[in-house]
């Protein structure tokens, strides 16, 4: 009987989120040591977070480890090999990047040449990334949840500027007091609107990336979680003060999804928005 020919095991990627010019994705690898490596090819300008397990990132006659908390990163149309000759798969959150989108970005973090975005093929598991990846991880426990444009920005703007030893200045932009507090009172003014990164920052008259870095910079939070909290806030008043049903209060508070409203309450108050009614009524 003649043999089939089997072809590499792929890994299995799961899209989370997608916008103009970037794509998220969760991928699983399940290749062993005995398993051998095979050349693969980057479509798009690529960051991948490595979530669990190791492997080796061979790629422009380098080779490196790839350990959790580390970033692969790779240019577009850069061939690589992923290969697990010391154990048995892994898992990686990964962003892609549209060539026009991430070289904008970088110019604006401070890259000069975007001929290469990519210098390395790796950054290790260092201090100064540790925010930007505790915030990508915990988008990956709750995908509905996250704000994965605010997470792509933050991640490419981190690993471009580390990659190329580029030290951004956190001193606020002459005006950037006066963008933040607009927006800040536009947010409160307007809770249940359809506010997006776009639309503030464009308000603010300030690139997304711009504007994402400036309003944390002064507030200590990004402009998603501002807002969400700020919504949080204006339910648990109604809550408290109004007999109207919890969707109808969550719905005008500018949230879409009623389990979604009810999974945020209780991860910011500790319980459920029925339960919180009860007890502030009680006492």
């Amino acid at each position: 009987m003649a043999k089939i020919a089997v072809g590499p095991k792929l890994p299995a990627a799961r899209m989370l989120a997608k916008g103009e010019g970037w794509t998220v994705s969760e991928v699983v690898c399940t290749l062993s040591p005995r398993d051998p490596p095979f050349e693969e090819r980057h479509s798009y300008n690529s960051i991948a977070i490595v979530v669990a397990g190791t492997f080796q990132y061979r790629s422009q006659n380098t080779c490196e480890m790839m350990t959790p908390g580390s970033l692969l990163l790779g240019n577009e149309g850069q061939y690589f090999e992923c290969g697990h000759e010391h154990s048995v798969g892994d898992r990686c959150l990964s962003f892609s990047y549209a060539r026009e989108w991430l070289a904008r970005l970088a110019v604006e973090a401070g890259v000069r040449d975007t001929r290469t975005v990519f210098k390395t093929l790796r950054l290790p598991a260092v201090r100064e990334l540790s925010p930007v990846i505790a915030n990508a991880l915990s988008g990956l426990n709750e995908p509905a949840q996250a704000s994965w444009y605010e997470i792509c920005i933050q991640i490419a703007a981190k690993s471009v500027q580390l990659d190329r030893g580029i030290t951004p200045h956190d001193q606020p932009e002459s005006g950037a007091l006066g963008k933040v507090t607009r927006i800040v009172r536009m947010i409160e003014n307007h809770t249940d609107a359809p506010l997006d990164l776009h639309t503030l920052a464009r308000v603010a008259r300030l690139s997304p990336y711009h504007f994402l870095r400036t309003f944390h910079g002064i507030t200590g939070v990004t402009p998603h979680q501002y807002l969400l909290r700020t919504r949080l806030r204006a339910a648990a008043v109604h809550l408290r003060t109004d007999s109207r049903k919890v969707v109808d209060i969550a719905f005008d508070c500018g949230f879409g999804d009623v389990s979604n409203f009810n999974r945020t309450f209780r991860m910011e108050f500790g319980i459920s928005p029925r339960m919180y009614r009860l007890q502030t009524r009680r006492h």
